[in-house]
């Protein structure tokens, strides 16, 4: 289980990586060798056969009677119809795979966020393994290394140090900043099967007012949290209502979570929009939005792993995000419009002219 989750981490890498190609074919000899699609679907005819891995994001794959896969499937953001042959593993993120009566899958099926229809008839010679999240080996590193076989040192008087951080682990940040990117994009892409109308505003507020944006997540980020813990103060020296007291602090902590997540993924939908554009395609929007997040997370969060000023630009993001969310109340109204956007009619006072 732990060899697929590998696989499926670099398979997300490497599509990344591709990205700016649209449709790349694998290491190999030939185009049967492997396959990543960006916004597209895929279809194997009946009597067809496909050597090698394919990975589709935001597609559909079709796989006719009597057609078969000899490799993995990864799908991310789509939807899978098989009544011929997989031989291999069945990996579905953000979307549906449906087994009809004459489907054969050798290997595993793993859903992670995503559904299984099967069939009667339908057969499946793995494990069936649904909802998980992906696991990523983190090598075990010190800095400075054990050495084995170093006699002891007598103790020595401690001399007052800066206060360093000698236990940074890179390997440990980069997977741990490659990990959040993942799971807030697979959020992304649920999300916007749903609210895509709502995230639409809550990104044009970010793009057409960012002042008024961070301004307005400034305050929602420093006086909502004072407000609220003075009222639940003076609830509690009181003795009035100090359950309330509680319900409020965790309904304000959790409408600023919400109101950053949100936010988050409606810039990241308007970044793979933007990309998507640069590249002349349209992708549909559950691609656009998992992408887009994706990267906004990625880049946020290698540059908050820079010592002093790191946290500037993840904390100008989050801003911006509460801030949209906050103007628009989550996306369900239109971003507000600033006086130099409205536009003043033109009148002529020019006088007549005399006789």
């Amino acid at each position: 289980m732990k060899n697929k989750f590998r696989f499926i981490s670099l398979v997300l890498l490497l599509a990344v990586l591709l990205a700016p190609t649209g449709s790349v074919y694998a290491q190999g000899t030939g185009p049967n060798d492997g396959q990543v699609i960006f916004g597209s679907n895929f279809t194997l005819e009946s009597g067809e056969t496909f050597d090698g891995n394919l990975v589709l994001f935001g597609g559909n794959v079709t796989i006719e009677e009597e057609a078969t896969l000899n490799g993995d499937l990864v799908v991310i953001g789509g939807r899978v119809e098989s009544n011929g042959e997989l031989d291999g593993d069945v990996v579905i993120i953000g979307g549906q795979i449906n087994l009809e009566e004459f489907a054969v899958v050798s290997g595993d099926v793993v859903t992670i966020g995503g559904q299984l229809q099967q069939e009667d008839g339908a057969e499946i010679k793995g494990e069936v393994v649904n909802n998980v999240a992906p696991e990523i080996e983190i090598p075990n590193g010190r800095v400075p290394p054990v050495i084995p076989g170093v006699p002891v040192v007598p103790d020595v008087p401690s001399v007052p140090s800066p206060n360093i951080r000698i236990d940074f682990n890179p390997f440990r940040s980069a997977a741990g900043v490659f990990v959040q990117a993942l799971i807030v994009a697979m959020l992304a892409m649920l999300i916007v099967v749903f609210l895509q109308p709502q995230m639409e505003r809550v990104s044009q507020a970010i793009v057409s007012q960012p002042v008024m944006s961070g301004a307005f997540g400034l305050a929602a980020a420093v006086g909502g949290p004072v407000t609220i813990l003075v009222v639940s103060l003076i609830m509690v020296i009181t003795l009035i209502l100090i359950p309330v007291a509680v319900l409020v602090v965790f309904m304000g902590a959790l409408f600023l979570a919400l109101a950053w997540l949100f936010g988050v993924i409606a810039l990241g939908y308007e970044v793979g929009e933007r990309f998507a554009r640069s590249l002349n395609q349209t992708w549909a929007p559950v691609l656009t939005a998992g992408f887009g997040t994706f990267l906004v997370m990625l880049v946020g969060g290698a540059i908050g792993e820079i010592p002093c000023i790191g946290w500037i630009v993840p904390t100008l993001i989050g801003l911006l995000a509460i801030g949209a969310v906050a103007t628009t109340r989550f996306g369900m109204r239109p971003a507000p419009v600033s006086v130099s956007d409205i536009p003043i009619p033109f009148t002529d006072q020019t006088p007549p002219a005399s006789g």
